[in-house]
């Protein structure tokens, strides 16, 4: 592939005339309109709509990728969620974690009386109304979410889980001034704001790979669809990310490119052995216990299921969980423990989902409840996903706790 040409002439005079940031840009046969947009800003869903009307387009490109267009263009597919499965697959934080991202753009817009991803809205109806293809060029966020997860060092990763919280919990409001400013960053990014600018291992998955990723998949359309002028319509963080790569010339094989990013880096190799490292300490530290005295080893055994079970517990009662749910949580943690295969939160949100089960208006109450904390409590759905987080971080505390303990009694028996 040639180094693509950049059409100086046009790009000058699109940005000269418009106030949302905008760049034209030839690569090959094709060109490329990159608007950059802010997520919960009128402007931009007007100026979408403006730029649509003009007929120059024989496509529209937006920053979504297909679960998330699903959520936009069916908002009652959230209903359909199987949560046995969710659990069952391990997605249970995964999912919790796009909700809270969603309450932190569903916030910011509700002040302002505008839904959020107005503009990717205003993109999907206009392009379909002109029987424009629309082209989804994001990457899935759950890929983008275990590629965040798989590059911050596990000892930072509780920054993910404490920056998830405060988007959920801060009552901060914005002015429409400051929302306009989200136009200089990602909606992704600014959820994280208290600590991405200074963590590279989160910006790079974050915004740089995704910059890649959208570029990729913008030369792959038109080189396979032979499309003469795309409008990209993006968050205005990628946007000279994205006109880097076009215009540079950085991609020359779009599928390998596209294939790389969509690679789940896999887990470093010495932490799929800390688990099961972790268990034979404890088992071996039950036989020593016993080998000097059965009193000791079934003192041991008494503080394991204590420790480990009720700290579990202790975490689904805080998620309010039915009582029998949290008595699963005593009983199960210090088995699941004991086997890495399977946590104590999926055995204990598996109860929980049988003993109440949501309902249909859980559901269709769950984008609005989870914009608040309370919210998270009231909702049967956001309920039974806290109650999977607190009792699997309570087993995981225990673990510590416990195992603590009875090296400590090893070494004064």
């Amino acid at each position: 592939m040639t180094l693509p040409e950049r059409n100086t002439a046009e790009l000058i005079a699109a940005q000269a005339s418009q106030t949302e940031p905008l760049k034209t840009i030839r690569v090959n046969q094709c060109t490329i309109t990159l608007l950059g947009t802010a997520h919960v800003s009128r402007a931009s869903a007007d100026k979408v709509q403006e730029l649509i009307a003009t007929g120059r387009y024989d496509a529209v490109a937006v920053e979504l990728c297909p679960s998330r267009h699903k959520v936009i263009v069916n908002p009652d597919a959230m209903a359909k969620m199987d949560l046995f499965q969710v659990i069952k697959k391990g997605q249970a934080s995964m999912v919790a974690a796009s909700l809270a991202l969603g309450a932190f753009q569903q916030r910011m817009a509700e002040q302002f009386g505008i839904e959020p991803g107005a503009e990717m809205r205003v993109a999907i109806r206009d392009a379909q109304a002109a029987k424009l293809p629309v082209l989804l060029i994001d990457r899935e966020i759950g890929t983008t979410m275990k590629r965040i997860y798989r590059n911050v060092a596990w000892w930072k990763r509780f920054n993910l889980f404490a920056g998830l919280i405060a988007s959920v919990i801060s009552k901060e409001k914005f002015s429409e001034e400051e929302i306009e400013r989200l136009k200089e960053g990602d909606v992704l990014e600014s959820s994280f704001s208290q600590f991405a600018e200074n963590e590279k291992d989160l910006f790079q998955p974050l915004i740089n790979e995704r910059d890649e990723y959208m570029a990729a998949r913008l030369i792959k359309e038109c080189e396979e669809n032979n499309y003469q002028h795309v409008l990209a319509v993006v968050g205005a963080g990628h946007l000279n990310g994205m006109a880097r790569q076009l215009e540079d010339g950085l991609i020359a094989d779009p599928d390998e490119r596209i294939a790389r990013l969509d690679t789940i880096p896999p887990s470093s190799y010495w932490l799929k052995w800390i688990p099961w490292l972790i268990v034979t300490l404890i088992l071996s530290g039950f036989v020593i216990g016993f080998m000097h005295s059965p009193g000791l080893g079934t003192a041991m055994v008494i503080d394991w299921i204590v420790i480990n079970g009720g700290l579990s517990a202790i975490g689904a009662a805080i998620a309010l969980a039915h009582p029998l749910s949290i008595l699963t949580a005593f009983l199960a943690a210090p088995l699941t423990s004991l086997n890495p295969t399977i946590g104590a939160g999926m055995v204990v949100a598996a109860v929980e989902t049988y003993l109440r089960k949501p309902k249909v208006s859980d559901f269709n109450r769950l984008r609005s409840d989870a914009t608040t904390l309370n919210g998270w409590w009231r909702n049967q759905v956001t309920r039974i996903l806290l109650i999977f987080i607190l009792s699997t971080l309570g087993s995981a505390i225990g673990t510590y706790v416990a195992g603590y303990r009875i090296f400590e009694q090893l070494s004064t028996g």
